[in-house]
């Protein structure tokens, strides 16, 4: 092979003999450089393209798992079994708001946040609505702790009148409590809870709370889309299922179009005080013209029992919660309801017990667990 020198020639220099004297083109080491680099890329440009050309072409994307509905579906089955809504038990606590945690209150009902009643076991909630019509004298003489806007609260009386009594600081915003339910049903896909509201608002004004809570329209349950008065409750599984898991009853009947139930139309319910002494365990109805026991052909109301004195303490409830409720149950209310256990269990403090065994919440899940 000839040894080719590939230098060129200095100018003014003449070659050496023998040397091939063919011209070439002076080139600039940069320009040099820029066309190797260049060549290089197209090189590597074109290898690339062979092998997408030869590469097997791409699969589609795996559709969703085919059975991720009857997966929920089973889940919901092995949960609720067939069980319809006004078949099942569920744990309710009184004035669930007025706890130690949410706010400062000088008397409760409950000893836990609504939060920690739910992570607890509670189903079913009980709430009062009032208008709070903001206040500058309140602002000014609390020294700026309550400046709260006009708004639907969580109050036991007047919004203004006592506080701790009343009403407490901060202050339980209602769609703000409603968010915790809503948080809580979307973070527990298997669990239904009800809200039962004492409700002394306008259907404007709860309208306007109830449209400010994320995701509860999604929740909410319309009987009227099930046709429960022509075909009865629906399985709780099938609220589950279709993620209809949230009930809001009140005692007003003018916003059913809200999606918030007419309790005296949906509900049967005893006289809510055992009396001051606790001694009171009759089960009467709390509406004289809708007895415990009525009939109404393909429906049957939903029963809530409440269970509480007029004044609640942590001993009477104590005394209260364990084998009086449950011989109340068996006894009194079974009879007066034409021999119907309660869907709702009401009661205050509902983690006190007496020493029989017997706690609100083991006497649901023997409901539940009954024909």
């Amino acid at each position: 092979m000839t040894d080719m020198d590939m230098s060129l020639p200095e100018p003014g220099r003449t070659p050496p003999p023998g040397r091939a004297r063919t011209a070439r083109p002076a080139l600039p080491r940069r320009a040099g450089r820029r066309s190797f680099v260049l060549l290089l890329l197209l090189a590597l440009l074109g290898t690339a393209a062979g092998a997408a050309a030869s590469a097997p072409a791409a699969s589609p994307a795996a559709p969703p798992a085919a059975g991720s509905a009857a997966t929920a579906s089973e889940a919901a089955r092995a949960r609720w079994g067939d069980r319809r809504l006004d078949e099942a038990a569920f744990l309710t606590t009184h004035n669930s708001f007025t706890n130690y945690e949410d706010s400062r209150w000088s008397s409760v009902n409950q000893s836990e946040s609504v939060r920690n009643q739910l992570n607890n076991g509670v189903r079913g909630l009980s709430l009062d609505t009032h208008w709070y019509e903001r206040s500058t004298w309140l602002c000014v003489i609390s020294f700026g702790s309550d400046c709260y806007p006009s708004d639907v609260y969580l109050c036991h009386g007047d919004c203004k009148t006592f506080a701790g009594a009343t009403y407490a600081l901060p202050r339980q915003s209602f769609h703000g409590t409603m968010q915790t339910v809503v948080d809580f049903l979307a973070a527990h896909p298997q669990e239904v809870v009800t809200v039962f509201l004492e409700d002394y608002v306008s259907a404007a004004q709860l309208q306007n709370s109830l449209g400010r809570v994320r995701g509860l329209s999604d929740m909410l349950f319309r009987p009227e889309q099930w046709g429960v008065r022509e075909h009865g409750w629906p399985k709780v599984a099938d609220l589950v299922t279709s993620n209809k898991r949230l009930l809001i009853f009140s005692d007003r009947n003018d916003r059913e179009h809200l999606g918030v139930m007419d309790g005296k139309a949906w509900t049967v319910s005893n006289y809510w005080s055992l009396g001051d002494l606790g001694d009171d365990v009759s089960c009467v109805s709390r509406w004289p013209d809708i007895p415990l026991d009525r009939q109404e052909p393909g429906f049957r109301r939903l029963f809530t029992m409440s269970h509480h004195r007029n004044v609640p303490t942590v001993l009477t409830a104590a005394l209260d919660n364990g084998s009086k409720l449950r011989n109340r149950i068996a006894g009194q209310c079974r009879t007066a309801s034409g021999g119907r256990t309660p869907n709702y269990v009401s009661v205050d403090f509902h983690r006190l017990s007496d020493s029989s065994g017997h706690t609100p919440a083991s006497i649901v899940a023997e409901i539940d667990a009954g024909p």
